[in-house]
């Protein structure tokens, strides 16, 4: 499991390999999918903040290309979707599974997974392929494995960190997927989204909007979720 926070941790962190620069974090990426094999189930998880710029690769049917904003990203840059896919996706085997969690604004796709989960009205949901309606379609799947990610927020929106949960300063995300979690033991995909849909909802965060994507369609009310 890798977890990076980049809002909060900084000032007291005194271990230089552990300060959420981008090298530091692709660095942590590369060991989290070393010599993975079938069998392995992988964890990243993301809160910081998130970036969009113009897809120079011709791959994003937006036009955009989403991006994490490392500690030190005004002099080495962003950490840009395409980068994070060929790190930790690509290399993922038969059988293996990656869960990523990003807590982050433009979030939506940073992981550049070609299926987006899109909920409809009474529950409703279909897979849309991002594959489509690109001038360069790339491959942005696994070698056989799994990669889920639930995202703070669609590609265009914002993601926000407010006391409205708590009373305290909390990641909408963070905040609601592991509320969720430790509620309801046994969940499926479908049901922990909509939780947290609703839970946006209930605590007036209706601007941003959760996402699910995939490197492959499911039923998302029948497959239980499992890190």
């Amino acid at each position: 499991m890798l977890i990076y926070n980049c809002k909060n941790c900084v000032e007291e962190e005194r271990d230089p390999m552990k300060i959420p620069t981008k090298q530091n974090i692709l660095t942590a990426m590369r060991w989290l999918v070393q010599n993975c094999q079938a069998g392995d189930s992988l964890v990243f998880y993301f809160s910081g903040h998130g970036h969009r710029q113009i897809d120079c690769s011709e791959d994003e049917p937006d036009g955009f290309d989403e991006a994490l904003c490392p500690l030190d990203h005004a002099t080495e840059g962003l950490l840009v979707d395409d980068e994070i896919n060929e790190t930790i996706v690509r290399p993922l085997p038969h059988g293996a599974k990656l869960h990523a969690i990003f807590d982050a604004s433009n979030s939506g796709t940073v992981l550049d997974l070609p299926l987006i989960c899109r909920m409809k009205s009474e529950g409703f949901y279909e897979w849309e392929d991002q594959t489509y309606g690109t001038p360069r379609p790339i491959y942005k799947g696994t070698r056989g494995g799994l990669a889920v990610c639930f995202s703070a927020c669609d590609d265009d929106q914002s993601a926000a960190r407010t006391p409205a949960f708590t009373g305290k300063m909390a990641g909408a995300l963070t905040f609601s997927f592991t509320q969720t979690v430790h509620n309801e033991p046994v969940l499926t995909y479908g049901r922990l989204l909509n939780a947290i849909r609703s839970s946006f909802r209930k605590n007036n965060q209706s601007n941003q909007e959760p996402l699910l994507t995939s490197s492959a369609r499911f039923d998302v009310y029948s497959k239980k979720f499992i890190l």
